[in-house]
């Protein structure tokens, strides 16, 4: 493949984060540089991006990227770089090698929603039809495969009937388990846009915790964590009792409704609510609400999904609709919200483990025999291979004994992660395509293989709507990387496989496309809604230039089929959809008095997955710069843990250590820990290690949202932070977090080492820090002995270098104005008073922590134009301090700011 040169014009690509799919204007200067907007063309947005989104040009670097393929010597554990040649053939012939001696199931690919559906596709092939095994999983089984089996159980086909402007054509909007605002926060947009110009539009959020969501809700139901089915059979039967049905609808379209009511039990208002720990008014305004608006649209997202019963919950709120009526019409329907940029790209073409391609199934012979026929391959799978959790407890047991990682990093963001690093320390062959060398899950790898990251690559992806852009490449490829699909490729023709000679993605995209049409009716085939024949016979030039497109597509440069269910057809045999009875259970490993409460999991605003890409923006870094434990205030009373401080939370299968807040958030019983923290950024905060490793029986989809555990104090004797040039030595540190900024490196810090202040410890302790030998260096300190507060800066120069700040207690300086002084070339006689001061001279200067990231404006200057200028709502801050005027995610910050302001007033009155 020719390398792609710098383009000098803007190149219109699709941003690789949440499963929105908006589209990017990126205009680079440089293979590092690149000037980001969000594409006003694009229909997943016109041109609005989120925070993760326009900092895209700040994440473009080489910083940490893998640029060669590399072996490792199993005896030392040092990498080699290799030749292209060397590294293929060793993967070649490793895989052959055991297939041969084991079979085809004892070895398996895991792959990646940030894989394109051009590199998803030759993937799949590989393994299912040339292999001849289903061992090929995807790190989307995380987030979205309850959505996909209650789709097909309801509606015969993984469907989402839903498009993005349904959301807005809505008169009730309910957001299940899904902090919309910070996680899709484009499409929250939309819904707060529609509810400014329709103020009788109605938004209900439910979920456990409080979320930045909420702050926008007319309703929130903060139901007890695992009983979401509860709530929607209870939804069920009250709109049975109630008369507001569709009978004519379930009549003919449907089955199962008497079972699925049976199962829903009676409707008992008053039990529902005990149950779910909802106040009775509350649930009944949300119940009557549902009943009495024909457009509704429920909304779910991890919080549904990533559950021991997450199937069942989907189908609880399907079911819902089913019985209304409310689908394939304008406004109403379920909208499954999917995390990944390519989750529904890797749906298409077979990407999960129970899934052949084109969204044909184990099962059924004649499923396999298209396929196979199709590709004209040598062999088949059979069955359905092993899912996620039980693919790594198969490489743990020895089963699989090769595996082959593609773009996502399983030790941080898997259950029980430290059994993954068994399982991988014991695999006789771990192979890892990545764009980043040091990972976790790479410190576990025999083989390394350099792929091309986002503005690099080049394909498709499909959005949560089933629409389906373009990724384009803009930067040339770096070092030796190359195309997932190309290296995919490489190594099936080395195995001796045909089927594998594609020019580019163009060709791969054509095939796919071909298969989705190929014996695509009841006739000679299978009808799957599923169908993309209208992009078949693309040339180079039309592919290149594709415009984002909906599925179903039957016509050359025709529109895709905007909603699905219109014509009130479903995919079973039949014709109709499914009820499908629901009873509800509780969540497996309940809480007990030695792990009593319960774990939920999630992301924050402005983090992705495991930060390997967002992590290098100081932008993004800004906002929230360590991980966390969320928790009522008397839950951690009754811990014995203080808020600032740090704390372990252990469960049966591990343990991490995060600092302690209450935001306000949380109920009793409940904590929460953000996902993203991870071995390469932090000492001891991968919550992966923590969480339940039990599964949904039906998805396969780990509970990451109920694990029973404990927490206690995490004892220190003090705390800091530092900030450098270049890193510290952290030998002498116990915990310590990683945090990205413009022109230094912070470390958040504690440690368990006493000081002793006569003997100049500190002094002692801060230099070996910095590595610094020179006792005539510009050193500036100050040290309070009594209080155990000690401060210091290196200045070379008159430039700073390094400052570190230390205390006994966690309540440390502001960080944000210390970051200013490293943009400066030169300190001032000022500027070293307030480094021993410990805070800005000048008045205002300590903008305090970021809360819009996009324009970079803190707490302390939003409170004070708050205060100073009378300012009443988050228009008012927008129009002072631009804060919340680019993609609005912390639009529900601003107005918590705004009540907290005005309390602290009346308070001092």
């Amino acid at each position: 493949m020719p390398i792609i040169p710098i383009q000098s014009a803007t190149v219109k690509t699709t941003c690789p984060y949440c499963g929105v799919g908006c589209g990017v204007d990126a205009t680079p200067a440089s293979a590092t540089e690149v000037t980001i907007a969000g594409d006003e063309t694009h229909p997943s947005n016109f041109g609005r991006l989120c925070v993760k989104g326009s900092a895209l040009g700040e994440t473009v670097g080489l910083e940490g990227r893998l640029l060669a393929p590399k072996l490792r010597d199993r005896n030392t554990g040092l990498l080699t770089d290799v030749s292209w040649d060397d590294a293929v053939g060793t993967v070649a012939s490793g895989f052959a090698r055991i297939i041969a001696q084991h079979g085809p199931d004892a070895v398996a690919f895991y792959v990646s929603g940030q894989l394109l559906t051009e590199d998803y596709y030759v993937a799949n092939k590989l393994m299912k039809g040339y292999i001849g095994s289903a061992n090929i999983d995807t790190n989307s089984r995380l987030c979205m495969s309850s959505s996909v089996a209650g789709h097909k159980r309801a509606f015969g086909e993984d469907l989402v009937p839903m498009n993005y402007e349904d959301l807005e054509l809505a008169d009730l909007v309910v957001l299940v388990g899904s902090n919309t605002a910070w996680c899709h926060p484009i499409l929250f947009q939309r819904i707060v846009k529609m509810k400014e110009k329709r103020p009788e539009m109605k938004i209900v959020v439910i979920d456990p915790r409080y979320t930045a969501t909420c702050e926008m809700a007319d309703l929130h139901l903060p139901l007890k964590p695992g009983t979401d089915v509860r709530l929607f059979n209870g939804l069920l039967a009250f709109l049975a009792e109630h008369g507001a049905t569709d009978a004519a609808f379930v009549d003919a379209h449907t089955h199962g409704f008497d079972a699925a009511l049976a199962a829903a039990g009676p409707a008992d208002l008053a039990q529902t609510a005990k149950d779910c720990k909802i106040d009775q008014h509350d649930l009944m305004a949300f119940y009557r609400l549902f009943a009495r608006t024909e457009r509704v649209v429920t909304v779910y997202s991890q919080g549904v999904n990533q559950s021991s019963a997450g199937t069942d919950k989907v189908n609880a709120i399907i079911n819902c609709h089913l019985l209304t009526g409310r689908i394939g019409k304008p406004g109403m329907g379920p909208f499954s919200f999917t995390g990944q940029p390519n989750a529904m790209g890797g749906r298409e073409v077979g990407g999960l483990a129970n899934t052949l391609a084109a969204h044909l199934e184990f099962g059924d012979p004649l499923h396999g025999e298209i396929v196979q026929t199709f590709w004209n391959s040598p062999a088949i799978a059979q069955r359905a291979g092993l899912k996620a959790v039980e693919l790594f407890d198969a490489i743990e047991s020895g089963r699989v004994k090769a595996v082959w990682i593609m773009g996502t990093n399983p030790v941080v963001s898997l259950p029980d992660s430290d059994r993954l690093k068994r399982a991988l320390d014991m695999c006789e062959l771990v192979v890892s395509s990545d764009i980043i060398e040091k990972t976790d899950t790479n410190a576990f790898a025999d083989v390394l293989l350099p792929a091309l990251g986002w503005g690099e690559k080049d394909g498709t992806v499909t959005n949560s709507e089933r629409r389906i852009s373009r990724q384009r490449a803009f930067i040339p490829a770096p070092g030796k990387a190359r195309a997932d699909w190309r290296i995919i490729c490489d190594v099936a023709r080395r195995m001796g496989f045909d089927g594998f000679s594609f020019a580019g993605p163009q060709e791969i995209f054509d095939e796919h496309a071909r298969l989705s049409a190929y014996r695509n009716d009841a006739a000679t085939g299978v009808h799957r809604a599923f169908n993309v024949s209208g992009l078949i016979g693309m040339d180079r030039a039309r592919y290149d230039a594709l415009q984002p497109v909906q599925w179903p597509l039957f016509a050359p440069d025709g529109q895709g089929v905007v909603r699905l269910f219109e014509d009130r057809r479903f995919s079973h045999a039949d014709g109709r959809a499914r009820f499908i009875a629901t009873a509800p259970r509780a969540p497996k490993n309940a809480p007990d008095e030695d792990y009593p409460l319960v774990l939920n999991t999630g992301r924050v605003r402005d983090q992705w997955h495991t930060m390997t890409r967002t992590g290098r923006s100081a932008k993004l870094a800004g906002h929230i710069g360590e991980s966390f434990i969320d928790m009522h205030p008397q839950d951690a009373l009754a811990c014995g843990v203080r808020e600032g401080e740090l704390a372990r939370v252990a469960s049966r299968w591990g343990s991490m250590v995060a600092r302690v807040q209450h935001g306000g958030g949380m109920p009793r019983g409940s904590v929460f820990v953000p996902i993203h923290w991870n071995d390469q950024v932090a000492s001891d905060a991968r919550v992966g290690a923590v969480v339940n490793p039990v599964v949904d029986p039906v998805s396969g989809e780990p509970e990451f949202k109920h694990t029973p555990v404990s927490i206690e104090k995490f004892h220190v004797t003090w705390h800091g932070f530092s900030l450098s040039r270049s890193a510290p030595d952290l030998d002498m540190v116990t915990h310590w977090t990683r945090v990205h900024g413009a022109r230094f490196v912070r470390y958040e810090m504690a440690g368990r080492n006493r000081f002793d202040a006569s003997n100049g410890d500190h002094r002692d302790w801060a230099r070996t820090l910095f590595r610094i030998d020179d006792q005539h260096a510009d050193w500036i300190e100050y040290e309070d002995k009594s209080a155990g507060v000690y401060r210091a800066a290196h200045v070379i120069d008159d430039r700073i270098e390094s400052c570190v700040f230390i205390s006994e207690r966690p309540d440390l300086p502001a960080r944000a104005w210390l970051a200013s002084l490293f943009e400066k070339d030169r300190l001032d006689e000022e500027d070293r008073i307030s480094l021993l001061l410990g805070q800005p001279m000048g008045k205002g200067e300590d903008t305090g922590p970021t809360v819009c990231s996009c324009f970079g404006v803190g707490r302390n200057t939003i409170c004070n134009a708050i205060r100073d200028k009378g300012l009443k709502n988050a228009a008012e801050i927008t129009s002072c301090l631009k804060a919340g005027g680019n993609c609005g995610s912390c639009v529900p910050e601003l107005k918590k700011l705004i009540v907290e302001t005005e309390m602290a007033r009346l308070s001092t009155v």
